[in-house]
């Protein structure tokens, strides 16, 4: 599918207005493009979804719609990002080697069945490999109310941390938007967080998920079940060349409808986007 950006720059003039200066933050600036044809690559894949990107070198948004990239759910393994920056800040972890001991038994109902993480491991690999229980033994050890500080001053999220669990990132009244998402990511590029050089740092260079001749992607993928409803994440940045692209792709899906393709979906949606927009080839 071949997005015809004259066309689309044309549609995006009724809708600017309508989404101009909702969300704060860097959405209320710049040129706004929306993709309604993108529908169709959700459809696809059996989800409904949406999708925020940012062009940060002409200072272009795309979206996918003017009213879900706007909602808030919850973030799930896409939290693992901050989460990561609050342990090193607070000291909890010392650096991305830092070993989590096992706790020697999880929920398998809750968070599935995944014995090949079931031991002591590195921040790092945890991160990598999404093994939730090693973020939620961290959690345990931070206050709620140094959570709160931190998402505040970060402008992430809704700051709901009403779940009793410690896991409030997949469960509960925790949420933030696609838009929230890339406009968090800008400023973990920018260094405009309230987390120190050094750990940004690192938690930038744990987020390489991608590297090629022509680009690099740091980013982290998400997977919550709650509420019978498959919600998936993919979250990061492109750097490619003199330019990012800052992204955020997510997709509901009902469980009544389950795909095996769910999980690989997040990706390749994202993929098929970023090559309409000649972005990546």
């Amino acid at each position: 599918m071949i997005l015809r950006i004259t066309l689309l720059i044309f549609i995006a003039a009724f809708y600017v207005s309508g989404v101009n200066g909702q969300t704060k933050g860097i959405f209320s600036k710049g040129t706004k493009i929306v993709m309604p044809n993108i529908q169709g690559y959700f459809k696809e894949c059996g989800v409904s979804g949406t999708i925020a990107i940012y062009d940060h070198g002409n200072d272009i948004w795309f979206v996918s719609d003017t009213s879900d990239s706007k909602i808030e759910k919850v973030p799930a393994s896409t939290f693992k990002i901050i989460n990561m920056l609050i342990a090193l800040e607070t000291n909890t972890i010392k650096d991305e080697n830092a070993v989590v001991k096992w706790p020697g038994s999880i929920d398998t109902i809750k968070y599935g069945y995944r014995p090949d993480i079931y031991r002591d491991i590195s921040v790092k690999e945890a991160f990598q490999v999404s093994a939730g229980w090693a973020f939620i033994e961290l959690a345990k050890k931070i206050d709620r109310s140094t959570y709160q500080k931190f998402l505040r001053e970060s402008g992430y999220g809704n700051v709901d941390l009403t779940e009793k669990g410690e896991d409030f990132w997949n469960f509960g009244a925790m949420g933030i938007s696609p838009i929230n998402q890339v406009e968090f990511l800008k400023r973990l590029y920018d260094g405009n967080l309230p987390f120190s050089d050094r750990n940004m740092d690192i938690v930038k260079k744990v987020m390489i998920t991608e590297k090629d001749k022509d680009y690099i992607i740091r980013s982290k993928t998400g997977w919550t079940r709650e509420h019978n409803t498959n919600t998936g994440w993919w979250v990061g940045y492109l750097e490619s060349g003199q330019n990012v692209y800052f992204f955020a792709t997510r997709l509901i899906q009902d469980r009544k409808f389950n795909r095996s393709d769910f999980s690989s979906c997040r990706k390749e949606i994202t993929k098929k986007v970023f090559r309409d927009l000649k972005i990546m080839q």
